[in-house]
């Protein structure tokens, strides 16, 4: 069966159209409910993929993986995020959501706050939204010259190759959303009271700059997509696929990296002689 990954992941150096790439197939399923089943599934291993994971971290091991979501507003990240790291022992799984840098924040280089929410050895890392509003927002709202954001590309392609070499599978997912869904889940939060405190006006002035943002995502994901740290693009005007997809992509990743059970020298019988009650 084709990966999934293999299906989704942008080709490094190939220039990025996000007008041409669908957002509303369903490639790996058929239907929502092939979907859904799926998801549960693929949870359930996603669950022991990260226990042995998590054990090979206590037995020494580097190895980590982070999960990066992207997306424009409403595009499903924070659902995405529950479903994944949901599946997981929250144990050995770390969620951090970057919202726009404080005075603190501003005054470090944009990769400071970063490099403190990084997983350690032997967990899972998942950022909603990440270093990559660095090269989205300060470009389009015009916050920094064009000099100070273009050169971090560079900075970002260094950073994410840094992680790689000491022992970091990096998972680069952008939500792809049609302008047209984005209105109807606008909306549709307008229309239950209950969902009010979830809406942003600042995402309906986001929204009247919707083609500026997709150029700086394409160029963004063109100019910081390699062999190590690939992006991958997946449809997200359905929810229950994008959560399959994502799902689906971080397993086959940490599958790939075959984790394994350490296996401590016990000496079982003499743990067993010690354990058994009194004679």
């Amino acid at each position: 069966m084709t990966s999934l990954t293999s299906v989704l992941r942008l080709t490094p150096g190939d220039p990025v159209d996000l007008d041409a790439l669908p957002t509303r197939t369903t490639p790996g399923v058929e239907d929502r409910d092939a979907g859904k089943a799926g998801l549960a599934d693929v949870q359930d291993r996603l669950g022991d993929l990260q226990t042995r994971l998590y054990a090979e971290g206590r037995g020494g091991s580097p190895r980590r993986v982070l999960l990066l979501l992207q997306g424009m507003d409403t595009s499903g990240k924070g659902g995405t995020v529950k479903r994944v790291a949901g599946a997981m022992d929250p144990s050995g799984v770390r969620v951090f959501g970057f919202a726009a840098p404080d005075e603190q924040e501003r005054a470090e280089h944009f990769l400071a706050r970063v490099r403190r929410a990084l997983p350690r050895a032997g967990t899972v890392g998942v950022f909603d939204r990440s270093h990559y509003e660095d090269v989205l927002v300060p470009r389009v709202e015009g916050l920094v010259p064009e000099p100070v954001w273009r050169g971090r590309y560079a900075e970002i392609r260094d950073f994410e190759a840094e992680l790689v070499e000491g022992g970091t599978t990096l998972v680069k997912v952008f939500l792809h959303l049609s302008y047209d869904e984005q209105r109807r889940r606008l909306l549709a939060r307008l229309d239950d009271p209950d969902k009010h405190w979830k809406f942003d006006p600042s995402d309906v002035a986001a929204r009247r700059r919707w083609p500026d943002y997709r150029e700086a995502y394409a160029e963004a994901m063109q100019e910081c997509a390699t062999l190590a740290a690939p992006w991958h693009v997946v449809p997200a005007d359905r929810k229950w696929y994008a959560r399959f997809a994502v799902a689906t992509l971080l397993a086959e990743a940490m599958t790939a990296m075959h984790p394994r059970l350490p296996r401590p020298d016990l000496d079982v019988a003499a743990l067993r002689e010690a354990l058994q009650p009194p004679r």
